[in-house]
């Protein structure tokens, strides 16, 4: 972390950000609610959401924050996310959602080979038009995008260990962090605008949704037939339930991952060593235990509902680190990481298209694979919060193909830019 005098932000005291967090939230709300012609045609194109995310990251593009300082994204994914997940998955028809078909599956394994095919592309591109760009030995930029590509398969586990199997150098690496995520982050406002437009995406896409509307309906119909002004003592149920959960998640990923560290070091490449994906995996495991449990009755009092403001809380952090001034110091790159990016894009539309699938899952299927079991979740939720499960279900898968399917697109760019 960034020591505070080191940093250059006017405002470095956590509280002081989560405050400003919290009114912004509000205040989109606030706006969003306003029965004003010009305001609804506003909303209509700029989505709630996508402003929640947005905002925020004015905040360090304009240095009023330092992400790199700030631990609010830490706590936010930490704590409020397995939260998160544990309320919206207890509120979730799990035996409706496995019901949804392959082309969740499908759609995912599509993100993953644009990220294969993606890389190669862009950097076969760059040795055409720019080829001193592509630089040699540890300098070389192939090795600091084979540590992307394993972040947009899989997570930072999987880049990660694609750093040390590839041996980017560290000025290297640390320019295609940003360009990760910056360009990450611009395609998951795109897809937050896209749940917002489901309806008319899913009319260009010419998909049937009728199961993901059938589920997104049961649930609603579920929680209109249980709903219950809640009381203090419902709250505090699901304050319990939630982090308790959070708590019991956290006991049993962090010595696991160590454990499997220790024990299996082989194993790393599948992200059994990182805290963070057995936190993930633990919460789901107790959410969905518990949906077959009286704790599902916790939907009528707005269990699902405390899930997204969480959710929405974590959007905001997760904006915090998009620096769009970043871009310009070095435009190449992230026109570079722009083009591969189009290429995941383009294949996701193309065979969505081709099989109909809903944009659910062209949203969630894709980032599943470029933003992780962080962003995910979100996705799906953004859609709506009863599919929440399904982003971190295929959240997870990517972490287990992130490394291998990393190292395999690494050794394509390598013969191209080597």
């Amino acid at each position: 972390m960034t020591d505070p005098a080191e940093t250059t932000a006017l405002i470095t005291n956590d509280a002081v950000v989560i405050g400003m967090l919290a009114v912004i939230l509000g205040a989109v709300f606030w706006a969003s609610s306003l029965e004003n012609k010009a305001v609804k045609r506003f909303f209509a194109i700029i989505p709630a959401l996508l402003l929640c995310y947005f905002l925020p990251s004015l905040l360090t593009t304009f240095g009023i924050v330092d992400p790199e300082q700030s631990r609010l994204y830490f706590v936010a994914s930490r704590y409020l996310l397995p939260a998160a997940l544990v309320l919206l998955t207890l509120s979730a028809d799990l035996p409706a959602i496995f019901k949804l078909g392959p082309k969740a599956l499908i759609m995912f394994a599509t993100g993953t080979i644009g990220v294969m095919i993606g890389g190669p592309v862009a950097i076969l591109l760059t040795s055409i038009i720019a080829p001193d760009l592509l630089g040699s030995g540890p300098e070389a930029i192939w090795r600091g995008m084979a540590t992307v590509a394993g972040s947009w398969t899989g997570g930072s586990a999987n880049q990660t260990a694609l750093y040390e199997i590839f041996g980017a150098s560290s000025d290297v690496f640390s320019i295609w962090i940003a360009v990760d995520v910056i360009v990450a982050n611009i395609w998951m406002a795109c897809v937050l605008w896209i749940a917002a437009n489901q309806q008319k995406v899913d009319r260009w896409l010419k998909a049937d949704a009728s199961a993901v509307e059938a589920v997104r309906d049961k649930a609603e119909a579920y929680e209109l037939a249980n709903a219950r002004i809640p009381t203090l003592k419902d709250m505090m149920f699901i304050l319990a339930v939630s982090f308790g959960a959070v708590g019991a998640a956290h006991a049993i990923a962090d010595p696991l991952s160590s454990w499997f560290g220790e024990t299996y070091p082989q194993l790393d490449r599948l992200s059994l060593n990182s805290s963070f994906f057995w936190l993930v995996l633990v919460a789901t495991i107790i959410g969905v235990t518990l949906s077959f449990t009286p704790a599902r009755k916790l939907q009528g009092p707005g269990a699902a509902k405390v899930g997204s403001v969480f959710i929405y809380i974590l959007v905001a952090c997760v904006g915090l680190n998009m620096n769009i001034a970043a871009i310009l110091e070095s435009p190449a790159y992230f026109l570079i990481g722009g083009v591969w990016m189009l290429v995941h894009v383009a294949l996701m539309f193309t065979v969505a298209r081709l099989i109909r699938a809903p944009s659910f899952f062209l949203g969630v299927g894709s980032m599943a694979n470029i933003g992780g079991a962080a962003s995910a979740p979100v996705a799906a939720a953004a859609f709506h919060p009863s599919l929440a499960p399904v982003g971190v279900l295929l959240a997870v898968l990517g972490y287990i193909v992130g490394t291998a399917a990393g190292w395999a697109t690494g050794l394509m760019m390598a013969q191209i830019g080597g």
